[in-house]
């Protein structure tokens, strides 16, 4: 696949990928997690979707890599140089988007999402800003896959004037993050059904970012806040406990559906 991107692109990916890290390693990272068996870093026992604002994706760029992760990118010449960066840095891609092949990037990430975890910012290509599509509630229904949101945060990191904000951080800055709970989307429901989850799941995303933008912001200490002191490494899960009780979020279903049957180990 790579032999099909022209030089430039994969030249430009490189030399980005190069300047993230270096930029990026300034940074104090700090995260909280609902559950640490949530972190993708410990496996893909349990595959999961992540989901986390476009305008903060250098974060997880930089932190996770590595950590059998494949990142839903648009078809769009604009992140041609995003998925060579991905790449450089350890995420697998896959190209597509509601406006460009979307069916054959949903039978990829099904395929993907049996051994990998998924990750995609719900809000990108374009826009509106942390206002979540539909894709990522209708592909945890058809695969049966939990999604965790992710809520980041900077201090006081320079704007992008683009769609998104994008967050640009301040050299030797704060950043932090939150990893949210489990949310569960009931398989086979209809599009009502999948807009009140779409609708649960955006206010949890917004939450969480809120939260970790104050957190960065404040300097504050959290009990439980766990220090990331370098980029993605594999970790003994025994050795973190949960920082509080899981909550194991169930989003709303219709009256007459069950909640969906869990798989047994």
């Amino acid at each position: 696949m790579s032999a099909k991107v022209p030089w430039k692109v994969r030249l430009g990916g490189f030399l980005a990928a190069k300047g993230i890290r270096a930029w990026m390693s300034t940074l104090n990272y700090c995260a909280w997690f609902h559950n640490h068996a949530n972190d993708p870093r410990f496996g893909t026992d349990q595959p999961r979707i992540y989901v986390f604002w476009h305008e903060y994706i250098l974060i997880p760029l930089y932190l996770r890599g590595n950590c059998d992760l494949a990142m839903l990118l648009s078809r769009h010449k604009d992140a041609d140089v995003l998925a060579e960066v991905a790449r450089h840095v350890g995420f697998d891609c896959v190209r597509g988007s509601s406006n460009k092949g979307a069916a054959a990037a949903l039978l990829e990430m099904k395929r993907r999402g049996k051994h990998m975890h998924l990750t995609i910012t719900p809000d990108g290509p374009r826009g509106p800003r942390r206002e979540l599509a539909i894709g990522p509630i209708y592909l945890a229904s058809r695969l049966g896959l939990p999604i965790v949101p992710l809520g980041f945060g900077l201090d006081r990191p320079w704007r992008m004037k683009s769609w998104d904000r994008f967050a640009v951080p301040r050299p030797f800055s704060r950043a932090r993050g939150i990893v949210g709970p489990e949310i569960h989307v009931p398989e086979g429901i209809d599009r009502d059904a999948l807009e009140l989850c779409r609708q649960d799941v955006e206010r949890k995303l917004t939450e969480l970012t809120i939260e970790a933008e104050e957190w960065a912001a404040s300097g504050a200490t959290r009990e439980g806040e766990y220090r990331e002191r370098s980029r993605c490494r594999v970790l003994d899960p025994t050795k973190y406990p949960l920082a509080k009780p899981e909550t194991n979020l169930i989003v709303p279903f219709p009256r007459d559906a069950q909640p969906p049957a869990r798989k047994s180990a």
